[in-house]
Parts: C-alpha cells; structure tokens; sequence
C-alpha cells in the first residue's frame, strides 16, 4: 500500500518527502496551501486530524503526525534500520536528544521570532531574549555537527533529516554566516539526489 503524505507548501513537511525519497518508498503527496493572508494551514487538515497538522501520513490504516514519531515510524517500518543507531548504544542516546531537540527546543525561538515580527514594536520586548535563544540554539548545532558533517555518527541519519529545517532556518534568517559547520550541513543535504527530487515532488519551498 502507498504511503500517503499530507504535504503543507513552505513547512517542516518538506522533509518526510525527502526522508522517503532517502528510503526509496513509493509515496503520494495530497497538497495543502496555506491562507495566502494569514499563511494558516487550510480546514482541510482539519477532515483527517483535530488538530489539523502537517506533516501527516496515512500508512496501512495508521494516521501518524508529529514530525519526529513519522521519522521514527517510517524507520522503524520501511527499511530505514541505517539511519537509526543501534538501540542500547550511546550514539542511539545522542541520536534521540537531536531528534526530539529539532522540534521542542530548536523550534522554539524560530516561531516565536516568526509571530513577533508581525507584531512590530508591540513586541519590541522580546526580542532581545528571543534572539538570545535563536543564537545559542543556533550555535548549540553548530558546536554540535561532528568532523563527519553530520550529527551523530558517520553519515546521513534521521536527526539530521529533523535538524534540516532549523539548519536551513538559520541560513535564511543570515544567522549562519559566521557558522561554517551549518552552512556546509545545507549545502551538503541540498546537494543530494534524494533532496532534490523532493523538492521537485514537494512544490515551492522557501527554505531550499
């Protein structure tokens, strides 16, 4: 049965495409675009999850959200046993606090600076805290990226497939040109094929 993929157009969601193309597993992708005033997700979301969330994939009777339990998930159950460290080791350890650091803590400051600047000087009062954050979440993961380029063991894994957006989110927001370790990181995932033919799958995506 084909992987279904509810796919939001300039969102996290990018990269379960490119996780999929990186397993080879045949997907279909159900578009959904954002309200062009308020850049909300449609209603739509809305007929599959309560919640309304994107990235979600419909797999053999199974509706999974949450970015990192899909990356788990696909992992776990389409072949993608070499991105994962072995479990019982300490790279499994690091390999799960950058997974989940992708979204509860890296995540953090990035929306809080997207809501605030639509604010304008109502919210002059955060921002010195807000960008206190964004610069040491930022240089946490450049600190954090190994000689390999990735970061945890020797290639490519599913950490990074979830750091890619706060990597890529530093580089559009300028915050990475003194942090060669994250610019090389985008560069190199950009590069590759699987990347690529995501995007050519996935549609317009402002952080590539």
């Amino acid at each position: 049965m084909t992987i279904t993929v509810h796919h939001l157009n300039n969102s996290r969601s990018q990269r379960i495409l490119w996780l999929l193309e990186e397993l080879n597993v045949p997907y279909e992708i159900v578009h959904h675009q954002r309200d062009a005033v308020t850049n909300l997700a449609p209603e739509a979301l809305l007929k599959i999850h309560p919640l309304g969330k994107s990235p979600m994939i419909e797999d053999a009777g199974n509706i999974v959200f949450e970015s990192g339990a899909i990356v788990e998930y696909l992992c776990e159950r389409h072949n993608g046993a070499h991105l994962v460290p072995a479990r019982g080791t300490d790279q499994h350890i690091r390999y799960l606090e950058w997974l989940h650091f992708a979204e509860g803590s890296a995540m953090t400051p990035i929306l809080l600076n997207l809501y605030t600047a639509r604010l304008g000087e109502a919210a002059a009062p955060l921002h010195p805290r807000i960008n206190e954050q964004l610069e040491s979440h930022f240089q946490f993961m450049e600190d954090g990226l190994k000689a390999s380029g990735w970061f945890v063991g020797d290639t490519l894994g599913g950490a990074d497939i979830m750091l890619s957006f706060p990597a890529e989110a530093a580089v559009k927001m300028g915050r990475a040109a003194n942090r060669p370790n994250l610019t090389k990181f985008v560069e190199t995932i950009h590069a590759r094929p699987a990347y690529q033919r995501a995007l050519e799958k996935g549609g317009p995506y402002a952080y590539a």
